[in-house]
C-alpha cells in the first residue's frame, strides 16, 4: 500500500504494519485484548502458528515491536511490562554466574540497584565507571567482562559515551553493548548504527509521552532477540496488549512532541546558564557543554530533561524546588507536564524535565525561585 523508504522515520511511525485492509480498514489499529489464540483442528501438526498464546506474542504488541525495531534500524524489538522488565531481561539473558559487567556509574537508579544487588545473587562481578572516556572501559574490562552496559545521556549528570569507541572496544573484546536510549528516542539516536549490539527504551518515557502507561522495549538483532524472547516468556515479561496500543498512540506525536520539548529546554538551559545562582547546567544541547562536538556526532537531536547545580547547600536547593509552583516534583519526565526532582547527591543537583507548557512561564517560575537563594 505504502512505498516506505527504510530511512524514513515519519513512514514508519504512520503507517508500518497497520495494513489496514486486515482490520476492516480502521485508521486506528485495533487492540486485541486476548489472552489465547486458538488453533484449527485441522492445522494440527502442521507449522506452528503465529499466535498462540499471551504470554509469548500477541498481534497489538507486535505491531509497536515492527514500528520500534524499524526506528532503531534493528531486526526486531521486544516489548516488556516495564522500562526495568527490558533493562533486567536483557541483562539475564547475557550474563551468567562468574560474570562480569561494567556499567556507568550515573545510569538509572533502579539499574544500578539491580546490577550491585540483584546481580550478585547469581554470583555476577561489576564495576561502576563514569563512562566518559572509552578508556575507563578499557581499564575495567576483565577476562570474564560480558557486558558494557551504558546509558548515554546518563540520569541526573548527562555525561555521554563515545558509542562508536565503545562499541569498537567490546567486539574488540567479546563483549555485548546495551544501551538505556530513552532520553535520545529512536529518533535522536539510533545505537545499532553506531555499534551498539541493544538499544533498550523506557517506553513510559517519550514513546508513550503521556504519563499514562508502564512499558519498556529492547531492540537488536534477530540472534540477540531470540535469547531475549526466552527470558522475557520464562519470566512473563511481556507488554500487555492495551499499553501496546496506548504506545502506538504515543509514537504518532512523538516526532512533533520531543522536538518542542527540545526547543524549550534549550531555550531555558540557556537563559539558565547565565543565572547568578547556578554554578553549571549539564545539557549536551548547550554550545558551552564538554560533550556537545560529541554528541552532535552521534545524536541528530535533542529531548528535554537536563539539570542545574547550584550555587547553595542541598537544604537550600529542596526549598529552590518546593518553591516552585509549576514544575511537578517526580521520579519520571517525557510527558507533558514539566517535572523535576530532589536534589541528587552529592553537591545541588537538580533535575529539570521541560514539558510542553508555555515556555515564559516555565522560566519565570525558575527565575522566581532561584533568586530567593
Amino acid at each position: 500500500m505504502y512505498n516506505f523508504q527504510p530511512d524514513n522515520d515519519l513512514d514508519i511511525i504512520a503507517h508500518l504494519g497497520d495494513d489496514y485492509e486486515k482490520h476492516n480498514d480502521a485508521v486506528i489499529p485495533p487492540v486485541y485484548l486476548t489472552s489465547l489464540h486458538v488453533t484449527p483442528k485441522e492445522a494440527v501438526g502442521g507449522p506452528p502458528r503465529q499466535y498462540l498464546y499471551g504470554r509469548v506474542n500477541n498481534p497489538t504488541v507486535e505491531l509497536l515491536e515492527r514500528k520500534v525495531a524499524a526506528l532503531e534500524r534493528a531486526d526486531r524489538a521486544l516489548a516488556f511490562g516495564s522500562g526495568m522488565a527490558a533493562i533486567t531481561g536483557c541483562l539475564l539473558a547475557n550474563l551468567a554466574a562468574g560474570d562480569h559487567v561494567v556499567a556507568v556509574d550515573t545510569a538509572y537508579g533502579p539499574s544500578r540497584m539491580f546490577i550491585a544487588e540483584h546481580m550478585a545473587k547469581f554470583g555476577i562481578e561489576y564495576t561502576f565507571i563514569p563512562g566518559d572516556d572509552v578508556a575507563q572501559f578499557r581499564e575495567a574490562c576483565r577476562p570474564n567482562t560480558k557486558v558494557f552496559y551504558l546509558e548515554s545521556p546518563s540520569s541526573m549528570l548527562f555525561l555521554l559515551q563515545d558509542l562508536r569507541a565503545v562499541a569498537a572496544l567490546a567486539k574488540e573484546r567479546g563483549v555485548v553493548t546495551m544501551i538505556d536510549n530513552s532520553w535520545a528516542t529512536p529518533l535522536y539516536q539510533k545505537p545499532l548504527t553506531l555499534g551498539i549490539d541493544i538499544s533498550i527504551h523506557t517506553i513510559s518515557k517519550y514513546i508513550g509521552g503521556h504519563s499514562d502507561i508502564i512499558a519498556g522495549i529492547a531492540a537488536a538483532n534477530e540472534e540477540m532477540i531470540k535469547k531475549l524472547e526466552r527470558v522475557r516468556s520464562i519470566y512473563g515479561a511481556i507488554l500487555g496488549p492495551m499499553e501496546a496500543w496506548l504506545a502506538i498512540r504515543g509514537l504518532r506525536s512523538m516526532p512533533l512532541r520531543v522536538r518542542e520539548h527540545g526547543r524549550s529546554a534549550l531555550s531555558i538551559a540557556q537563559r539558565l546558564e547565565t543565572h547568578p545562582k547556578i554554578a553549571r547546567v549539564r545539557y549536551p544541547a548547550l554550545a558551552s557543554d564538554p560533550q556537545h562536538e560529541l554528541a552532535k556526532s552521534q545524536m541528530t537531536g535533542f529531548t528535554s530533561p537536563f539539570s542545574i547545580e547550584l550555587k547553595c547547600d542541598a537544604d537550600a536547593a529542596r526549598e529552590f524546588v518546593k518553591r516552585l509552583k509549576c514544575f511537578n516534583l517526580g521520579p519520571s519526565w517525557g510527558g507533558f507536564e514539566s517535572m523535576t526532582t530532589l536534589p541528587y547527591p552529592p553537591g545541588a543537583h537538580v533535575r529539570l524535565h521541560v514539558g510542553l507548557e508555555d515556555t515564559e512561564t516555565l522560566y519565570a517560575d525558575l527565575k522566581d525561585s532561584l533568586d530567593l537563594i
